[in-house]
């Protein structure tokens, strides 16, 4: 059973910072294109950030770029996802998505999520 597992959500006021981390010890981490994704009440899960399996080429959605960074340490199997000046429009579960596609066959694990909340 693959694990992915989020830490590092909180409850944050406007325009403050949060780290998530997400570790995946099961998987070829270095392997893997590395993805976050958020959800809000009420809304269709989004994606937010992804990096490559080298780490070589990242992407952000419009709605976080300039204020998120993602990065990943490939000796500690880890992601990351920096989040600075956070808004309150922020507010979501945050999950993180292991990604992999060999052929035909695609390779995708899930964490729990974890919860940012961003509010005064």
């Amino acid at each position: 059973q693959v694990q992915v597992v989020e830490s590092g959500g909180g409850l944050v006021q406007p325009g403050g910072s949060l780290r998530l981390s997400c570790a995946a010890p099961g998987i070829t981490f270095s392997m893997y294109n590395m993805n976050w994704y958020r959800q809000a009440p009420g809304k269709e899960r989004e994606g937010v950030a992804t990096i490559t399996s080298i780490g070589d080429t990242t992407s952000y959605a419009d709605s976080v770029k300039g204020r998120f960074t993602i990065s990943r340490d490939n000796a500690k199997n880890t992601v990351y996802l920096q989040m600075n000046n956070l808004k309150p429009e922020d507010t979501a579960v945050y999950y993180c998505n292991a990604r992999r596609i060999i052929g035909a066959r695609n390779y995708d694990y899930w964490g729990q999520g974890t919860q940012v909340t961003v509010s005064s």
